[in-house]
């Protein structure tokens, strides 16, 4: 690739090939470095790009969630990862949930077919000595990688570990126990059944899961006293260690789950979403874990309709590595020692997959000003994606920690004149719209 101008990526996750696609749309030649299939990481399985490791949702798709926000505000910007999810979306409830496997493919089909991106396969251990520079990685960046990070930024890194969850072959659930309903039947279609499969508990099934919980054997670390957990990822067996009720207050809650033709309530609830579009693969939904191998067999079989189920995949345990970004960036995610170097996804400090992507939609569009001679420039906070960057750059960076976006990250809209107060869903639609108002008038300014 000899024209200019151009940018190297490194990384071919979801924030890389963001980034790649906002170059390319710009008409910048980009090099995307992605190591997969040749360096596999403990998590990934394969070569595709934009895999998605943890989990098949995207969160909730609604304006009266902050994530919902983000979703919009990347539409709207011409998002490929949020074109994509629509291409390959599942029913889900009022979550945007997607078929992984055509997820991948289809980004890796679009980033292959753009003649302005070239893919190159095999690791790069060393960050490129000269042009400009994306390092989108991700939270399981090689070992040589970020060694060279560190020697360039002169900053420890930082981790903690995110945990995966089972799944399960839909065919082997005992449908005489399971039974499919949405929390509340929300967003289901009259005569639907709901996108969620049910295992209900009662009290004493519920009791001897957590007591199993407990004393299950997990997976040992040596040379760690403590393991930081981040809270959005968290094992369920580290949440039973929280309190015996934790779990029925949190993935495990039965509320809005009776059975839809006995009207029969449950002590407790496990769920599984749709995992593929044929809905032969189902995931545990918040069953992440680090429990060994075959005591995540023996519990999980415990549970009320799965007794005689297959696991396609069993919980795992992985890395996730970031960077201090408070102290090593900007709020356009450059370097501030050598602004040429771009950082964006999870290894920012932004935590989920749509955040990851918005961060390469961003730094996308801040190369690509960058390379036209202008000074890249921020959403407003009062935006999702200027909240975000604002988290990146603007925290504290003796207590950083990776972040989910959330309305807390932005400034509540006013309530209209001469009104005093207002509901938390009205709240949350007038900081929306206000985002998306303000995101509009950026994009004017920056056209």
């Amino acid at each position: 690739m000899s024209s200019s101008p151009h940018a190297t990526i490194i990384g071919g996750g979801l924030a890389g090939s963001e980034a790649a696609w906002q170059l390319a749309r710009r008409g910048i030649r980009v090099r995307l470095h992605e190591m997969r299939p040749a360096q596999l990481t403990p998590a990934h399985t394969g070569g595709k790009l934009a895999e998605l490791v943890c989990s098949n949702s995207f969160r909730a798709d609604n304006l009266e969630n902050a994530v919902g926000l983000l979703h919009e505000e990347m539409r709207r910007l011409g998002s490929l990862i949020m074109q994509t999810a629509e291409e390959s979306r599942l029913p889900a409830g009022g979550a945007l949930a997607v078929d992984r496997e055509l997820f991948s493919e289809i980004v890796t089909q679009r980033i292959d077919a753009e003649a302005l991106i070239e893919r190159i396969g095999g690791e790069v251990r060393e960050i490129p000595q000269e042009g400009i520079v994306l390092i989108a990685s991700g939270p399981l960046t090689s070992d040589a990688l970020f060694e060279s990070i560190r020697a360039r930024t002169g900053a420890d890194h930082l981790s903690f570990f995110d945990a995966i969850a089972p799944v399960v072959d839909a065919e082997t659930v005992d449908m005489n126990i399971a039974y499919w309903k949405s929390r509340y039947d929300k967003n289901v279609q009259p005569g639907s059944e709901g996108d969620y499969l049910n295992c209900p508990m009662n009290r004493e099934q519920y009791d001897a899961f957590v007591a199993g919980l407990l004393a299950a054997e997990k997976m040992a670390f040596k040379g760690f006293e403590h393991i930081p957990f981040f809270d959005g990822c968290m094992p369920i067996e580290v949440m039973a260690e929280r309190g015996h009720e934790t779990l029925r207050f949190g993935p495990m809650k039965p509320v809005g789950l009776e059975h839809p033709q006995t009207g029969e309530t449950f002590h407790a609830v496990v769920q599984l979403r749709q995992d593929n579009r044929a809905k032969t693969l189902l995931n545990m939904v918040g069953f992440q874990t680090k429990m060994k191998y075959g005591e995540q067999l023996r519990l999980f079989r415990t549970i009320p309709g799965l007794e005689q189920a297959d696991f396609f995949r069993l919980g795992s345990l992985h890395r996730n590595t970031f960077i201090n970004s408070p102290a090593l960036l900007d709020g356009t995610l450059r370097l501030k020692s050598e602004p040429r170097i771009f950082f964006a996804g999870q290894i920012t400090g932004v935590e989920g997959y749509v955040e990851s992507a918005a961060m390469g939609l961003m730094a996308g569009m801040f190369i690509a000003e960058t390379l036209a001679g202008r000074e890249p420039a921020a959403p407003p906070a009062t935006t999702a994606h200027g909240a975000l960057l604002a988290h990146i750059s603007g925290t504290r960076s003796d207590d950083f920690q990776p972040m989910n976006i959330n309305f807390g990250l932005l400034p509540p809209a006013p309530l209209p004149a001469g009104k005093r107060r207002a509901g938390k869903a009205e709240r949350r639609l007038a900081t929306s719209e206000r985002a998306l108002n303000d995101l509009a008038h950026w994009q004017e300014q920056r056209a």
